[in-house]
């Protein structure tokens, strides 16, 4: 039954947050056990259990109790697969949604050498909308987890492709993460490719596409402030935050602190 398998993949969590506390006592035990079951269910007929499956992978991940072989050889392989071009439009969506999230949680050799090339292969997808819009929604977060090299060398072209995508949605999920792929780049990159391409999304002729540009327009030209003089630094949630001064802490010693906050575009995705 469907049920009991989505039961299952809801307890695998903290059974295993159980056995690596008692790890002495069941050395091998999940990764024996748990962990090809997590792995088999990504691929179940039912989307409840897929969708189980995924979250629980996720929180594994989350948590760092999945062995760096694991991920190469057992969860990477069946997402590639999933994520395939001549892959179920349903599971394809479902693994390139999951890709995008376990990036952040992995090495940046691993999404690098392992997930990098197919998630520029599916920005170009042309059969399903969705699949690019979910890579654009999520292009900041990829940027940041494989760094700037890759970024300008792999991710900056797919990225100018999906601001010209003829669906509105693609142009305006880009609008709203430019700020994290911006921050990832050069300043030279940033001036010489990231600003008329920006300028040609505040001219776009959606006006939700205008009015996210808009919105990002601010958190945008932050990254051009240099973050030593400025402040200004972007947190591990995705958010761009003001540093108040050695000078502005002295004098407010005693107040609230007036830290500001902005939310960035990729989190506002999110």
């Amino acid at each position: 039954e469907p049920t009991v398998r989505t039961e299952l993949m809801e307890q695998i969590p903290p059974i295993a947050i159980f056995l690596q506390e008692s790890r002495p006592k069941f050395p091998t035990a999940f990764f024996e056990y748990l962990m090809p079951i997590v792995v088999r269910y990504l691929t179940d007929i039912n989307n409840q259990v897929r969708k189980a499956s995924q979250e629980a992978l996720l929180i594994l991940l989350e948590q760092d109790l999945v062995a760096q072989s694991d991920i190469e050889n057992k969860v990477c392989p069946i997402l590639l697969d999933l994520s395939a071009p001549d892959s179920d439009d349903e599971y394809k969506v479902e693994a390139v949604n999951i890709i995008c999230k376990m990036a952040s949680m992995l090495s940046r050799t691993t999404v690098e050498h392992m997930l990098l090339p197919r998630f520029c292969e599916l920005c170009s997808d042309g059969k399903l909308f969705q699949v690019r819009k979910i890579c654009a929604a999520n292009f900041g977060d990829i940027c940041n987890a494989v760094g700037q090299e890759a970024t300008e060398r792999l991710l900056i072209p797919k990225f100018f492709e999906l601001c010209s995508d003829s669906v509105w949605g693609m142009r305006k999920a880009c609008a709203e993460c430019f700020m994290a792929v911006s921050y990832t780049t050069s300043p030279e990159v940033r001036r010489s490719k990231l600003s008329p391409l920006f300028i040609s999304l505040i001219s776009d002729t959606c006006r939700w596409v205008r009015q996210a540009a808009f919105q990002s327009l601010g958190p945008f030209i932050s990254t051009f402030a240099n973050p030593s003089s400025a402040g200004l630094y972007i947190r591990e949630d995705g958010t761009l935050s003001i540093r108040p001064s050695a000078q502005d802490v002295n004098s407010n010693s005693c107040q609230p602190s007036n830290n500001i906050t902005l939310m960035s575009s990729s989190a506002n995705a999110a």
